[in-house]
């Protein structure tokens, strides 16, 4: 039987979108002095809103504003009426849960029901999480009396706009410090809603600030004197930039950067389920996921068997509209990424991988990749050692658990890996040799505020999350 799902479309009208938005500085929305940018549909290549950005003398205006708001109420105020504030805002974002995952899946592309289902929620959770530490800081383990850091510059990518704003700015909030924060070029709608959210729930002027803006902006807050602590999520080669500048500077620093995460399947582990967990470790988000698991290491006697599976489960993945309800795969988020993506494609056929790609049909505007799937792939290939940041599978074979590692840990970045086999106790054996900040079980791409998220190597340092995530704010 030939199943066809009839189109589900989500209406774009439930995002209240603006012709204009305007930066957020010491309470209010003003114009900024920058040259104003227009952000895109992806899935459609329409203009969706102009946006004012900010210019260097509104990033000093931005960060005195949170200097004053920090010194005078929000550094001051006693956790409890900062969480009061925190827990507000998370209320409020639930709230208007539905407007957010429209608004974030016209801005980036991803389709609606992740947008509603993983990042607004997860968002609020955030919210909801770090509300409850803001009285319990003294509990925390860093100390009887830990103290905020001060003003926070924090820069964020494309790839979950709302969720990585959450992310950055509720643990801050909750130990006493104040945020001037730049979302990334391409998706700053949901931030400046967020900002909207800010203003209703009365947070005092200037304890969150928010400035649109290229990359000139998010080096001029990084390295503004008066930014305490700079927390960036991002390509390591920025990362790079970014630790070299404030070394020697005292400015507290974490880095959030890029990853190759492997995704091991041993021959005992339960086939279906894996294939379940490669697509969404893979396909989540267009692949547009630090933490994606885009190389897959397969025991070498289930390789053919699981590989067939596979082909057949993501040649059923729907790649189309992100407002569509049924669409698994949305938009990559710009021209310029899909050129990258299919840069690296091309390189992995050049150098041998045998490639397949899922016979579904893509849409004849906008910025779509088909989602594939390369076999053959040697560890030298550039498939397997660079991020490709798109719906991108890279196929290696193992025999032995000693080679699985050895081939997990070939690659400069340590964000995460998982591991799928019945074994509890080879689970923990290789959990404690892979080199990666996270490792999940039997699953993958699981988030939670109450866990410590982060990696070492070239997927940078500190962690987001949990208790572990209030050090990176707190003068301890």
């Amino acid at each position: 039987m030939n199943w066809e799902y009839a189109p589900a479309p989500e209406s774009r009208a439930i995002a209240n979108l603006k012709p204009s938005y305007r930066m957020f500085v010491d309470g209010e929305f003003v114009e900024g002095a920058g040259e104003p940018l227009k952000s895109v549909n992806p899935a459609t290549e329409e203009v969706l809103a102009e946006v004012s950005t900010a210019s260097s003398a509104d990033v000093d205006r931005a960060v005195k504003a949170a200097r004053r708001a920090h010194d005078k109420t929000w550094g001051r105020m006693p956790g409890a009426e900062r969480a009061k504030y925190i827990f507000r805002i998370a209320r409020m974002i639930a709230e208007r849960a539905r407007e957010l995952a429209v608004l974030e899946s016209l801005d980036n592309g991803k389709p609606i029901k992740e947008a509603r289902d993983t990042d607004v929620p997860t968002a609020a959770a955030h919210f909801f999480y770090h509300a409850g530490w803001a009285d319990k800081l003294d509990y925390a383990g860093y100390g009887p009396d830990p103290r905020p850091l001060g003003v926070a510059g924090q820069v964020i990518p494309w790839n979950f706009p709302l969720l990585m704003a959450a992310w950055k700015i509720a643990p801050a909030l909750a130990c006493g410090n104040t945020v001037v924060l730049k979302p990334a070029e391409t998706t700053p709608l949901t931030a400046l809603v967020l900002a909207e959210i800010i203003q209703q729930a009365e947070l005092p002027p200037g304890v969150v600030n928010i400035l649109p803006g290229a990359g000139d902006v998010g080096a001029e807050l990084v390295n503004h004197a008066g930014v305490d602590k700079v927390a960036f999520t991002g390509s390591t080669e920025v990362g790079k930039i970014i630790q070299s500048a404030l070394a020697g500077t005292g400015k507290k620093l974490t880095l959030e950067l890029g990853g190759k995460a492997a995704n091991i399947v041993f021959d005992d582990a339960p086939l279906d389920q894996a294939v379940e967990g490669i697509v969404n470790g893979i396909f989540f988000n267009q692949g547009h996921v630090c933490c994606a698991g885009s190389r897959l290491l397969v025991q070498e006697s289930i390789a053919e068997e699981l590989l067939a599976k596979l082909h057949a489960r993501v040649a059923t993945l729907r790649v189309g509209d992100p407002l569509d309800k049924n669409t698994d795969v949305g938009a990559i988020n710009s021209r310029e990424q899909l050129t990258k993506i299919t840069e690296l494609v091309a390189s992995g056929e050049r150098e041998g991988a045998e490639r397949w790609t899922s016979p579904c049909p893509l849409p004849d505007k906008g910025f779509y990749f088909a989602p594939t799937v390369f076999a053959n792939v040697t560890q030298s290939m550039r498939i397997a050692r660079e991020e490709i940041f798109g719906p991108v599978l890279s196929v290696l074979t193992f025999r032995t658990p000693d080679e699985a590692l050895a081939k997990a840990n070939n690659t400069p970045y340590g964000l995460s890996a998982g591991v799928w086999t019945e074994k509890g106790s080879r689970i923990l054996w290789m959990a404690d040799r892979l080199r990666a900040g996270v490792v999940w079980a039997n699953t993958f791409n699981r988030f939670d505020p109450t866990a410590p998220f982060g990696g070492y190597q070239e997927s940078g340092f500190g962690r987001e999350g949990g208790r572990a995530g209030l050090e990176a704010y707190l003068d301890v």
